[in-house]
């Protein structure tokens, strides 16, 4: 099995291009059942989460052409209307399945999903919202097993979920009626989605904010739609430039979607400047420990909690993080203490107090933010090499990130 080696010491500085979103582009994938002619996606990253969800999409007779960074699907081909354990099981996202199947033919059979161990991260919110929908839903060996033609109506979440207001969306889309949702998630991936599906005839306002509402067409079209930059990759990248004393820029980029973590950047006394689609970031004399609260957008992401704690491990003094949205979401503190880092855990709260220096170390990615956390570990080490196993958590959602950090001046590699 493969790892990556990291040998810190030198600066991550330089330019690197920010590819598509993960987390817009398999909704996207799922969301083209619900069209009757030819869809194609640009802008989409070669990730393993992405060919998972070809996969999936394939099996059901989706015809797929995934040529460079455009991926064209043709969802007339579609006989299958079931998502079978053994592709779900890998990836938590396959189940954006369950609301295009159900928009589109009223009936579905979908594996309850997998995805990385950072919480339970339950379904009930999707199955509770379908219900009000008026579709009937059972469980059977694993399965969740839908049927029935959504009907529009107002429903309100009860925790702001990402998956579940995606889903509803879809499945909503071609309901008969108006539906209002509230209580809703507001990250740009959702504005993202719904501005793919109004362009494939949707009649779809209010993705954003508190409250979307769909009126339920019978019938969506072809389209072509460019998926929006990631988010969490530019992220990533601008902490292991500014953690490794570097300068690193960002292109392809949207700063409006990252507002709560470039405030946190510079209150950490970083350098950060915003040029349109270009985000710029360097290291300064000294950074300080600031507190971090991970929340629904627009806050901090949770997805970026990991790699600013591996920041807040070579910054002077104290950080605080507080994980509020998944409950088990510190699997990297273990890792990051055997490389010389100094946090303690207390329920949902770490507290990370600044060392001088991180060591090498052999470590064990345990998800996919987390192994973002420990190349950033170990690019900082000033001493020792550092050996990442479990490294298919970083092709879930980093495109060759060892070959990229290397551009930039990392010594970093992958051996078998």
């Amino acid at each position: 099995m493969d790892r990556i080696i990291v040998r810190g010491g030198n600066p991550i500085t330089g330019s690197v291009q920010v590819r598509g979103a993960k987390n817009s582009t398999l909704p996207l994938m799922a969301a083209t059942l619900l069209a009757e002619d030819t869809c194609v996606l640009h802008n989409v990253p070669c990730l393993h989460d992405v060919f998972a969800m070809d996969k999936i999409l394939s099996e059901m007779g989706m015809a797929i052409d995934f040529t460079g960074r455009s991926m064209t699907l043709g969802p007339n081909s579609v006989t299958s209307h079931e998502a079978p354990y053994e592709l779900v099981r890998k990836m938590r996202a396959s189940f954006f399945v369950l609301g295009p199947l159900l928009g589109r033919f009223g009936q579905a059979r979908v594996s309850l999903p997998g995805g990385c161990a950072i919480g339970t991260r339950p379904v009930d919110i999707h199955l509770k919202g379908l219900e009000s929908l008026g579709v009937n839903i059972r469980i059977d060996d694993g399965y969740v097993v839908a049927e029935g033609r959504p009907v529009g109506a107002d429903i309100a979440l009860d925790f702001p979920s990402v998956g579940a207001t995606e889903n509803l969306m879809m499945a909503a889309s071609r309901a008969k009626g108006v539906t209002r949702l509230t209580n809703v998630a507001r990250e740009p991936e959702i504005a993202d989605l719904a501005s793919f599906l109004n362009s494939l005839g949707a009649q779809i306002s209010g993705a954003g904010t508190d409250l979307i509402t769909i009126l339920g067409v019978d019938e969506l079209g072809g389209t072509e739609h460019t998926v929006i930059p990631d988010r969490i990759e530019a992220g990533t990248f601008l902490i292991a430039g500014i953690a490794t004393g570097g300068e690193v820029t960002v292109l392809n980029a949207t700063a409006e979607h990252l507002p709560n973590f470039v405030e946190k950047l510079r209150e950490m006394g970083a350098e950060v400047e915003v040029h349109g689609s270009k985000i710029r970031a360097a290291a300064t004399n000294g950074l300080k420990g600031v507190d971090v609260s991970t929340q629904p957008y627009p806050g901090f992401p949770t997805d970026l909690q990991a790699q600013i704690m591996a920041l807040a491990c070579v910054a002077e003094g104290a950080t605080i993080i507080k994980e509020n949205v998944f409950e088990n979401r510190f699997m990297q503190v273990a890792e990051l203490t055997r490389m010389g880092a100094n946090i303690e855990v207390d329920g949902n709260a770490a507290v990370v107090r600044g060392v001088p220096k991180l060591s090498g170390a052999p470590v064990m990615a345990s998800d996919l933010r987390a192994s973002a956390a420990l190349i950033i570990a170990g690019l900082t080490a000033s001493d020792g090499e550092t050996s990442i196993s479990r490294i298919y958590h970083i092709d879930r959602g980093y495109e060759r990130i060892e070959e990229r950090l290397a551009s930039l001046g990392g010594d970093i590699r992958r051996e078998p």
